[in-house]
């Protein structure tokens, strides 16, 4: 029996250990889908961000990752499923695409808890 225990203790603390949080699990897909991550694009909360400035034809112009943290879930869905200006195709899942959405938008999750818990707390 304790020849059992002495070998699997080992591979239980590795298990949880390795464990993470889905809201970690969020933020480290958001900062490396598949390669480049998208808060290189889009700015660390999905606010946009100006990747580069050039010229062309003589004309300044400048290139922008779009801000994304304003998209509902189906408009962004969408977004993550075709070629689009530069967008590359990470080929997503399903779980994965909903990750990245929840992170985008954990602070309006944590305002919706805090405003039911006053509303809970008042009545």
């Amino acid at each position: 029996m304790k020849q059992i225990l002495l070998y699997t203790l080992p591979l239980y603390l590795y298990a949880s250990s390795s464990f993470i949080t889905p809201s970690e699990y969020a933020a480290q897909l958001y900062k490396n889908p598949r390669g480049i991550g998208c808060d290189k694009c889009h700015g660390e909360n999905g606010e946009g961000k100006l990747i580069a400035r050039y010229k062309h034809k003589g004309v300044e112009k400048s290139f922008r990752g779009p801000r994304i943290n304003n998209k509902d879930y189906r408009e962004f869905f969408n977004a993550l499923n075709k070629r689009n200006r530069g967008m590359p195709r990470y080929f997503l899942t399903t779980k994965e695409i909903e990750a990245l959405y929840l992170h985008l938008h954990k602070d309006e999750e944590e305002k919706g808890r805090a405003d039911a818990n006053k509303t809970t707390t008042a009545l």
